[in-house]
């Protein structure tokens, strides 16, 4: 990971400063956030091979309660918090937006840091990718039907045109070019975070009015949310008997939203300010990601954790 990659939250935040006050000029890209994230996904398309595919048969468990927790689990924290909180409906549906949205795609940088199962990280993100493709539309056609209007049919052509197609896209160019492909590999991930970047920026830019009255607030709950659903992927896939490498893999990728793609479907489908929590989200999950990371990296190096993970494996087999 570049020292760049590990600056985002500052960079995010120096950007968003800049955003604030060169509004109006920023606020006319609006448009430009759509392909700004297809380039993201079809380069996380560039980076899946068919044995990432078949990954998943491989730890079908471990997949299935992360997938089933990302998308029952996140956006019900998000409506409750929403009404704990008393946001606005548009913010009410930003926060569901996000929760409904499959793994963002630095849960895999974060899973390798935090020294996990970076095969199960991938898998995970994949599946979660691909079925996020139909159960975000519906999810968030079931939880804000009776607060704002979703047009379900319009957001699934949406995430078909934003997420699978360039993923799809990058698959088959990888497939075909994978010589060529990896020699540029490693500059993706940096790549990558420029362009969320840049649509954080934008998102900032288009509140800049708002932001003040409602930013605390919308940040309280992002990070209750981010905090609750990683707590919620650890505690639950220990209770399900997995070791800690797999539990820790499991929290990140349910605590890690694509929230970029929720402000996409945000500012396309509800307004601006419904793509505020999406923004404010895409700053903090890598900065509890990172932090998380680098706890668990450094506490994978010492006896005392792998004597804890394989009393806990015993205990479990006993059972």
């Amino acid at each position: 990971m570049t020292r760049f990659n590990q600056l985002f939250p500052v960079w995010a935040l120096c950007l968003s400063c800049i955003a604030f006050v060169a509004s109006d000029f920023l606020s006319s890209f609006e448009e430009a956030i759509v392909p700004l994230l297809a380039a993201v996904m079809f380069m996380m398309g560039l980076t899946l091979t068919q044995k990432d595919f078949r990954r998943i048969s491989k730890e079908p468990k471990a997949v299935f309660i992360g997938v089933l927790l990302q998308f029952l689990l996140m956006p019900v924290l998000a409506l409750t918090l929403a009404g704990m909180l008393q946001l606005s409906n548009q913010l009410t549906a930003g926060m569901v937006l996000v929760g409904s949205c499959a793994g963002g795609t630095a849960s895999n940088v974060m899973t390798y840091l935090a020294k996990g199962d970076v095969a199960l990280s991938i898998s995970m993100t994949m599946a979660s990718t691909l079925i996020g493709v139909f159960a975000t539309p519906f999810l968030c056609a079931f939880y804000l039907s009776e607060t704002v209007s979703v047009d379900t049919r319009g957001m699934l052509l949406s995430i078909m045109q934003m997420v699978f197609l360039p993923v799809f896209a990058g698959v088959i160019v990888n497939h075909l070019l994978h010589t060529q492909v990896v020699k540029f590999e490693r500059f993706f991930p940096s790549l990558s975070i420029l362009l969320i970047l840049c649509i954080i920026a934008i998102v900032v830019a288009l509140n800049s009015e708002r932001l003040v009255d409602i930013g605390l607030l919308t940040l309280v709950a992002v990070i209750l949310h981010n905090s609750l659903g990683l707590a919620s992927g650890f505690f639950v896939s220990r209770l399900f008997g997995f070791n800690l490498k797999q539990s820790h893999t499991i929290a990140i990728e349910v605590g890690m939203q694509n929230s970029g793609l929720g402000v996409a479907l945000a500012l396309q489908y509800f307004s601006s300010t419904a793509a505020l929590p999406g923004a404010l989200f895409s700053v903090w999950h890598n900065v509890s990601g990172s932090m998380l990371a680098s706890a668990w990296g450094n506490k994978r190096d010492s006896i005392e954790y792998l004597i804890k993970d394989q009393e806990h494996i015993k205990s479990e087999k006993i059972r």
